[in-house]
């Protein structure tokens, strides 16, 4: 009923003028100013996030805006096209005296465009990099993974895990619409930042350094991403497109069975245990025959593989959005939903794992499917602000993995199967109010937030078919099905995570006078809680030997290998090896507080500083607790932060930075349970004796804007890690284990440059002037130093783990035609990077660098209400590898080295259309 409320406004409206209002020094919006057309009384007041629409006929206009204690301004020039939105932000200055509060400051519309984004970039409060929506509109960017593609120091894994300053996914922290984003991932602490439409951002903003109102728990990067409310005018648009893979598009394509529901990203729940499948408890005290084979045939038996065609992928897109101005007040009402759908059918051909005993090629099939949805709404009322945010994401991934290779250990000739499907699903609601109180500006922001993640692995199906060469030419030289015992290797698992998050948090604003300059001092409180239950069941069917025919059965073929004959015969016996600590329950609450003052002293310094407390306690106990897999610590931190900026010119800055961070360990990273991953060939396991991590950090920074838009930089950081949380390969028992220890010293050294500038500089063209360039390299150094005892690593000093040594980003992008065409070409690259800690028998891995290119080709059409987009993506097609450096030489060779995983991702193109009424 909302929806069609608010469809009824008409789409034939006069033009708008819209924007943000704010102060020249700080940034900060300014509440209540006023926005009026010159000559006329017709005008609006700022909200309390310093936002302004202001209905307007076509045409060109004067504005005038004015504060008290501000110097007025007045803008010409301001024109709207066809019952458009022109975005016009503004900076206004405090008034120096009495006589200079009637003084009013002339500018055009693109004056005071330039100044507006000269104040933005330059009045951050910390070492900061972002993307505004006006950028994001000027981009062919789909999603917000690609939007984070042109933040410097930042680069993007598998399209949609951020890397910042060289440090892996785990160091960073992102929150959507100010609060904490949970991690999407069952084994990591990473966000699956695709799920955002580019088109909903308002924007996005990576601190580097912290300041007390952040969370603490980041070391690169925390990355802040706000979606839109309240829309500037109603709109619908929608968009389709489609994909073309290299390696996989019209490839024979592989598969278990597959439903319809597939489709939309649900399991039609074929795949889930039976409601009434015997405990654990029941099968290792013994069921009868019959309850066996019952229990036995409940299980999906397919285990066909069906020959299909890869599709191209599919993307669809659905976004309206409505707002209602109240006649009677300047009250407004605003609303935003989203759709997204996406399909990928993409193959892994000859997978290389050639290392230690293996000798493998494996084949990979990935059916995906994702859904994602975004309801805003926004209510403004006086100098008020209420909003409610939503998020659904839904993401199916069913995997088939076919494997054939020699195993030197066994001597054997190995086939192996596999058949995994992830369901993962993320919710996330979040209420939050802005009141702005009395006339000094102050304010007050408090939000409520709820969000659940769910990862449900439904019958993970894995088996393994052995030969001996050695019987080559004679009757035995046969696969035969590896049935005999039951492992974590070939069995079926069955397993569900769920977690509920709680969060909420209050800050207050207040202005002040502070040594005859405008000061700010900010207080607030907040405090998360997190409740996960994880189940795991490892179950399978053991074949009994003594059944009739069972060489035969074992003989037989991967479809017919279950068949309900051999069951009712009794060749199989039913068989639950799941351990005590495979399912846990754990929960944890972070309380934080924090002071913070921002101070200018004189014309160009400027001081933020405060502290930040943190409590932060930690329980995870096994589903059957012993000492060995329960977790109980709690932590108390004090966590100060100072950023110095001292202007040196009104176009350049130089900033000095200190402040203490964390990073805490992850429940998987706590708990005991054992799961096989098929494709490492290894053990994830978790060390309940994981601590937390402290760091102190330290940055120069020199930043120079040689026109709007545009920017040169120099920064250099330094960071020392306590308990640094890395991952390491456990095999004193043979057995290769991935688990987590923490580094007692890690240190890390690094200098980031960046450059965005149009390339008029080099002759004075329109072409050249529409032309613009931009690089950031980030080159590091980081030395782990490590004493643990009774643990075993191959060696002592070494680089950090996920630790990148440079990152280089480069890209060039034109528009033609009047801005209706515009194309850009961006380059990656990542330096060799150590991936895993070595153990005594298997040593460090590390992932070879590639070279990626990526080309964007956008056309708006249909009076710049259509737009078609062409994409290229890793149109180089570099082979992604990991390995051991066995000839310790830096570099990869395949002769020399072992190979852990190699495989050509291929090259993706695809093309897309959308329009917006």
């Amino acid at each position: 009923m909302l929806i069609l409320f608010m469809g009824i406004v008409s789409y034939a409206q006069t033009g708008k003028i819209a924007g943000t209002v704010s102060d020249k020094k700080t940034g900060e919006t300014i509440i209540g100013a006023t926005v009026r057309i010159k000559g006329t009384n017709k005008g609006v007041s700022t909200d309390v996030d310093g936002k302004y629409i202001l209905p307007i006929a076509d045409g060109k206009h004067t504005l005038e805006f004015s504060f008290i204690g501000y110097q007025g301004k007045e803008v010409s020039d301001v024109e709207v096209k066809g019952g458009a939105t022109t975005t016009l932000n503004v900076i206004l200055s405090e008034s120096g005296g009495q006589n200079l509060g009637e003084v009013v400051v002339k500018a055009s519309f693109r004056q005071e465009s330039v100044n507006s984004l000269y104040a933005k970039q330059k009045n951050s409060a910390v070492i900061s990099d972002g993307v505004s929506s006006d950028q994001i509109k000027k981009s062919p960017d789909r999603n917000t993974s690609d939007v984070l593609k042109r933040v410097s120091g930042a680069t993007v894994q598998d399209n949609k895990f951020v890397v910042i300053r060289g440090l892996s996914d785990r160091y960073n922290n992102a929150t959507l619409d100010g609060s904490s984003l949970p991690s999407t991932e069952p084994n990591r602490k990473a966000f699956s930042f695709d799920i955002v439409p580019s088109n909903l951002v308002d924007n996005l903003v990576i601190s580097k350094t912290a300041t007390p109102d952040l969370p603490a728990d980041f070391t690169g990067g925390a990355i802040q991403i706000n979606t839109k409310d309240i829309p500037d005018r109603n709109f619908i648009s929608f968009g389709v497109g489609t994909g073309y893979n290299t390696e996989s598009t019209f490839k024979d394509f592989k598969s278990g069975k597959r439903n319809a529901t597939d489709y939309l990203g649900f399991d039609n729940g074929d795949k889930a245990l039976p409601a009434n499948f015997p405990s654990r408890t029941r099968i290792s005290g013994g069921l009868t025959s019959a309850q066996q084979i019952a229990a036995m045939k409940s299980l999906s038996q397919d285990w066909k593989i069906y020959n299909n065609t890869a599709l191209p992928t599919q993307n669809y897109q659905f976004t309206l959005g409505r707002v209602k101005e109240f006649k009677e007040s300047t009250n407004k009402f605003g609303a935003l939903f989203s759709l997204t759908y996406r399909n990928a059918q993409t193959i892994n051909n000859d997978v290389i794992r050639d290392y230690v005993n293996y000798d493998y090629h494996d084949n990979i099939y990935r059916f995906s499917t994702s859904l994602g949805a975004i309801a805003n709404f926004a209510y403004t009322y006086g100098k008020s602000k209420i909003t409610f945010k939503n998020i659904y994401n839904r993401a199916y991934d069913d995997a088939y993995l076919t494997r054939d290779g020699f195993n030197s250990d066994r001597g054997r000739d190995i086939k192996f199967f596999a058949f995994d499907l992830m369901q993962k699903q993320l919710f996330k609601s979040t209420v939050e109010g802005n009141h702005a109180l009395g006339e000094n500006n102050s304010k007050i922001n408090w939000s409520l937030s709820y969000a659940n993640i769910l990862n449900d692995q439904p019958d993970q199906k894995k088996i393994s078919y052995q030969r001996n060469p050695s019987d080559a030419g004679t009757a035995a030289y046969v696969y035969t099905a590896s049935t005999g015992t039951l492992s974590k290797e070939n069995s079926r698992l069955f397993s569900k995570l769920n977690e509920d998050n709680f969060s909420g948090g209050l800050n207050y604003t207040l202005p002040l006078k502070m040594f005859g300059q405008l000061a700010t001092f900010k207080t607030g409180l907040s405090s998360i809680y997190r409740d996960r239950t994880f189940d795991a069941r490892f179950v399978g069917f053991r074949a009994n030997t003594g059944a009739p025919n069972a060489d035969l059965i074992s003989q037989r073929p991967l479809s017919t290998l279950y068949g309900a004959d051999a069951i009712n015969n009794g060749a199989y016996s039913l068989d639950d090896i799941s351990a005590d600590a495979d399912s846990y329950n754990a929960h944890s609450i972070t309380n934080a507080g924090y002071l913070m003052l921002d101070n200018k002293f004189g014309e160009k310094s400027r001081l933020v500083w405060g502290v930040r407390v943190e409590q932060f306690n930690v329980v995870l106990d096994a589903k059957v607790p012993t000492p060995q897999t329960s977790v109980d610590d709690n932590y108390v931190d004090v966590l100060p932060s100072v950023n110095y900026t001292y202007s040196l010119t009104p176009k350049v800055n130089l900033r000095a930075s200190y402040y203490r961070t964390l990073a805490r360990p992850e429940f998987r990273e706590l708990s005991s349970a054992a799961i096989y991953d098929y494709e490492l060939l290894a053990l994830q396991q978790g060390n309940p004796n994981l601590k937390e991590a402290k760091i102190d950090n330290a940055d120069l920074r020199f930043e120079f804007f040689p026109e709007a838009g545009q920017i040169l930089s120099v920064s250099g950081f330094y960071k020392k890690f306590h308990n640094a949380i890395e991952s390491y390969n456990q095999d004193a028992g043979s057995t290769r284990i991935i688990t987590y220890i923490n580094s007692d010293k890690v240190d890390v050294y690094g200098v980031e440059f960046e450059f965005r500038k149009s390339l008029d500089f080099i002759a004075k063209t329109d072409f050249l002037k529409k032309t613009t360039f931009y690089t950031n390299v980030s080159l590091i150094k980081s030395k782990v130093e490590t004493a643990n005892t009774g643990i075993n690593l191959k060696e002592t000093n070494r680089p950090m783990v996920g630790q990148a040594p440079y990152i280089i980003n480069a890209g060039i992008q034109h528009n033609f035609l009047g801005d209706k065409l515009s194309f850009n070409a961006l380059y990656n690259k990542v330096g060799r990077r150590l991936v895993v800690a070595g153990g005594v028998l298997f040593p460090e891995i590390w992932e070879v660098p590639r070279d990626v290119i990526d080309l964007q080709l956008a056309l708006k059409v249909i009076k710049n209400k259509g737009e078609i987009k062409f994409n290229a993506g890793d149109i180089l097609g570099n082979r992604i590898t990991q390995y051991y450096d066995i000839d310790v030489n830096k570099k990869y060779d395949r002769a020399s080295d072992e190979t852990i995983a190699s495989f050509k991702p291929g090259s993706n193109y695809s093309l897309s259309f959308s329009y917006t009424f």
